[in-house]
């Protein structure tokens, strides 16, 4: 849009415009007088509601699924995302998969038009911020057609902070083409812990410089790509043994160690200009020994994040949802308890009308002056200022079709995922397989379920990739990622499937002591036909299979279709497996002995 929108006639007359279109300005500080005189005439109730970022059901912003709707009035008390703006005039929309706001590029345009022309109906017309979670590898929001990069412990594998810059401008310039303007992305967390449960390859390694090479990298590709990166999960959930979605983890770190390991990638992106931070649902003593998690914590978010490291951008939390957060305070106090440790941006509340009423309680009996809504709201305007949402804050004609799923984009991310395949074990130099040798083979394995709603199964995409390299290659599944031990009979019926193959490859995934993932590499390898095991989330699988029998062994990091497919070249010699282990593998069977090194990774 060219001509003025209501957005902007609601800021005070003349003066320069506040934003591009389109394209993140961090060197270009927005008008913060004519900001502030916005904030001045806005209302109680839009100020509250500018500090929140919600779900919603549906497709489309007035029209969605009539099980859509029923959901809304279950969990918000809202029939769709209009009445969900109307009603408690919320800052911003959080996408997700399973909310059905993802499910084409045109469909995911004509939502984010909606949800904008909500916003600017009310009696204070405002732009919405929407915002998604598309990491890349394991967690990505938005499916194919859009380009799907690796995620990021394989971008560190591939140790290029070129690759990484180049992804996410890519990525942000989808996004931004979709009307999502915030990703929550990139992952900040330095993953020394490989009994993580949360973080795992969602980490770029267990190298904080290395790490914050590659967070630099893609902080300012995002903004080149014209959206909001946001840093997470600050101070740091790298060496957690707890998933903060089901509890609240505990960080042993001195503040030494924190200083050496967790800090560095969250300095460099507040360096590169970092529009936003996340903050972690956990405890962390050292920086605050106050029996409460981060996000609720005044001397980590205001002392340490804002006072010591700098930053003056949006502090969002990470889902309120979560147990993490839960654990102590009800869901109309953890708000308020947020807002006071220095949180702008309130996402995802389990309990939307508690969170809001409870926040206005909080304002009207004085325990949170109106004076601190209006700093966080300064904070947020800012930043949709930055991004040009109110001049620009409609999808462009025309622009999906040519951005999203573009073939160069396509070709970006197979060329980047070829650098990240990393060969770990390599008897004999069975690898590379040649159709000639190894014409006939087996691909079994976990199928854990797309996290984009991709090409189908990881062994059936392997199968088939392998297929258009010249190889008879048939898949056979034996359980599934939220049940990756097969059962007897489905080791069995693998085993039989085997037996006069010329190779069979093997797909792994969070392989354990116990787990029935080592009697299935076992028996295959006691047939007798060569075994390539192929690790399709945590390279750490290794350590329990080190002595199955295997004749070679990958780490694809992920078990996209971008990643498969380009582990499936390496196997075919087609691409020279050149990815490094961004991290260290341990023995099983003794911890403190390294198996494979941090920059460990074989070649041919």
């Amino acid at each position: 849009m060219l001509a003025a929108t209501a957005a902007g006639a609601a800021l005070a007359a003349g003066g320069p415009a506040l934003g591009t279109a389109h394209a993140a300005a961090p060197d270009r500080r927005p008008d913060r007088e004519r900001l502030r005189a916005l904030i001045a005439r806005m209302t109680l109730p839009e100020k509250i509601g500018q500090l929140f970022v919600m779900r919603v059901y549906g497709h489309s912003a007035t029209d969605p699924d009539p099980a859509d709707i029923e959901a809304n009035r279950k969990e918000i008390g809202v029939r769709d995302a209009a009445e969900l703006i109307a009603t408690y005039h919320v800052g911003g929309i959080i996408y997700f998969a399973w909310a059905h706001n993802t499910r084409s590029p045109r469909q995911i345009a004509a939502l984010s038009d909606g949800i904008q022309r909500a916003g600017l109906a009310q009696p204070t017309p405002l732009p919405l911020l929407v915002s998604t979670d598309q990491e890349h590898g394991i967690v990505a929001r938005v499916g194919a057609p859009a380009t799907l990069f690796p995620g990021a412990m394989a971008l560190g594998a591939g140790g290029r902070e070129a690759d990484a810059r180049e992804m996410a401008r890519i990525a942000g310039r989808e996004l931004a083409a979709l009307g999502i303007r915030q990703n929550y992305a990139p992952v900040a967390d330095v993953n020394v812990n490989p009994a993580n449960p949360v973080i795992g390859v969602r980490s770029f390694g267990a190298d904080p410089e290395a790490v914050s090479a590659l967070v630099t990298a893609e902080v300012r590709g995002y903004q080149e790509g014209g959206v909001a990166a946001t840093a997470k999960h600050f101070p740091g959930h790298g060496d957690t043994a707890v998933d903060s979605h089901l509890g609240l983890p505990l960080i042993t770190h001195s503040r030494e160690e924190w200083e050496r390991l967790d800090a560095p990638p969250f300095k460099a992106a507040i360096a590169a200009g970092i529009d936003a931070v996340m903050t972690a649902h956990l405890l962390f003593p050292a920086l605050d020994p106050v029996d409460d998690p981060a996000t609720l914590s005044r001397p980590i978010l205001t002392g340490v994040l804002r006072g010591e490291l700098g930053f003056d951008g949006v502090v969002v939390t990470d889902s309120l949802g979560m147990a993490g957060v839960r654990k102590k305070y009800g869901d109309d106090r953890v708000p308020v308890l947020a807002l006071k440790a220095g949180v702008d941006q309130l996402l995802n509340p389990p309990d939307l009308p508690a969170a809001w009423h409870g926040l206005r309680r909080a304002v009207e009996s004085g325990e949170v002056p109106e004076s601190r809504l209006d700093e966080s709201i300064l904070r947020i305007l800012e930043l949709k200022s930055r991004l040009g949402l109110f001049d620009e804050p409609y999808t462009r004609a025309g622009e999906v079709d040519r951005v999203v799923g573009s073939r160069s984009h396509l070709a970006a991310a197979d060329r980047i995922a070829d650098r990240t395949t990393t060969l770990l074990r390599n008897d004999r130099g069975l690898l590379p397989l040649s159709p000639r040798r190894h014409h006939d083979l087996l691909v079994v394995g976990v199928d854990p379920a797309s996290p984009s709603g991709t090409g189908g199964p990881p062994t059936a995409v392997l199968a088939r990739a392998l297929g258009e390299l010249g190889f008879t290659a048939e898949a056979l599944s034996t359980s599934t990622g939220a049940q990756p031990d097969p059962a007897p009979e489905r080791i069995a019926a693998a085993v039989a499937a085997a037996r006069g193959r010329d190779a069979v490859i093997v797909a792994t995934y969070n392989v354990g002591r116990t787990s029935a993932q080592r009697t299935l590499v076992a028996e295959l390898a006691a047939t007798g036909v060569p075994v390539v095991q192929l690790a399709l989330r945590n390279p750490y699988d290794i350590a329990q299979l080190a002595d199955s029998g295997l004749s070679a062994a990958l780490a694809a990091y992920s078990w996209t279709d971008v990643e498969v497919r380009a582990a499936a070249r390496v196997i075919a010699g087609r691409a020279r497996p050149r990815g490094r282990l961004p991290v260290s593998v341990r023995r099983a069977d003794a911890p403190d002995q390294v198996l494979y090194p941090l920059g460990y990774g074989l070649g041919y």
